[in-house]
């Protein structure tokens, strides 16, 4: 009897410190980001108010600069998650992967960028852009769609009612149009806001309120990572689901405090005046799901630029099971 005491002992000397080192386990999530934005404002909420941290992760963020090398690093295994428009997971698909990308959490749900004026326009009409010079975004991206298909919604045919010009690399659209380039410029914050401050543009539209609910950004993963990372993907979605709701309730002034430290070279009244108009215009998704009818009129809006490859199923490539459990 005091043997076998003695090993129950030394068994649970053991056996309890590795129970609390597992309990107390840091797993590590690499996330490409397409870009390092005010848009993405939830996604830093999770990272600076511990959200993160609070599910046991340590997530290492990296921005890509581009769908084309986000999705790259993700399939080439250097990132386990991504943030990128859903439309890049239909692209991957149409080209027949044998380990189809999953939008498993989403994180924006309009377009986010602006229509930015050289001259100033008190009661601006969508008609002015016929006969206009317009720098509109990279072909074949979401700004680039969304935009066309807003154009089109208000009577205005991209190819023949303006000069579109779209050979402009993304990083340097902004500086084209301060050099005197175009007549119109599809803009994301801030830098729509520092032009408008600066006099350089003037915002007259928004192309998030026009072109309706879409799963503009998603967080994205291949199947594969999900079925073997489950744990760790369904506490990832948690936290964002947390900084979602942390955003909904907070005030604009507490919000751009929280994200400052992502932007050190951005004044905190230009955050929060960017941060109010994408909370203002329902930018930010306030759960993770991504629902059937955004899949659609994100394809719908592909197809009008002639730019989806062929219709993807809703259950293809989304799986809300993840942002269905953290949310009940």
């Amino acid at each position: 009897m005091k043997k076998w005491l003695y090993l129950l002992s030394v068994t649970l000397l053991i056996v309890l410190p590795l129970s609390a080192c597992n309990q107390n386990k840091v797993e590590k999530i690499r996330l490409a980001e397409v870009t390092h934005s005010i848009f993405y404002t939830p996604l830093y909420v999770a990272m600076e108010e511990g959200f993160f941290e609070e599910e046991g992760l340590d997530v290492e963020l990296t921005t890509t600069w581009g769908g084309d090398k986000t999705m790259t690093a993700l399939l080439s295994d250097g990132a386990d998650i991504a943030l990128v428009g859903s439309e890049t997971s239909i692209y991957v698909e149409a080209q027949g992967s044998s380990d189809s990308i999953i939008n498993f959490a989403q994180l924006t749900q309009t377009d986010g960028t602006f229509l930015v004026s050289r001259e100033k326009i008190d009661n601006f009409e969508w008609d002015q852009l016929k006969g206009s010079t317009f720098l509109g975004q990279r072909k074949g991206g979401m700004p680039q769609m969304a935009g066309e298909f807003v154009l089109k919604k208000h009577n205005i045919d991209p190819q023949n009612d303006l000069e579109l010009i779209q050979n402009v690399d993304f990083a340097n659209i902004p500086s084209a149009f301060a050099s005197g380039t175009g007549d119109f410029v599809q803009l994301f914050e801030p830098t729509a806001s520092v032009f408008e401050k600066e006099g350089t543009g003037h915002i007259v539209a928004s192309f998030g309120t026009e072109s309706g609910m879409i799963p503009y950004t998603t967080f994205m993963s291949k199947n594969r990572f999900l079925i073997e990372n489950e744990e760790s993907a369904k506490k990832f979605t948690a936290a964002i689901y947390k900084a979602q709701k942390w955003v909904e309730e907070k005030e604009v002034s507490e919000i751009a405090k929280s994200i400052a430290p992502q932007f050190e070279d951005t004044e905190i009244d230009l955050i929060e005046t960017v941060v109010n108009r994408y909370k203002e215009q329902g930018s930010f998704a306030t759960d993770p799901i991504l629902d059937e009818d955004e899949w659609n009129n994100l394809q719908n809006i592909m197809d009008e630029a002639g730019e989806l490859p062929k219709r993807i199923d809703y259950n293809t490539l989304v799986n809300t099971d993840l942002a269905k459990e953290v949310i009940e």
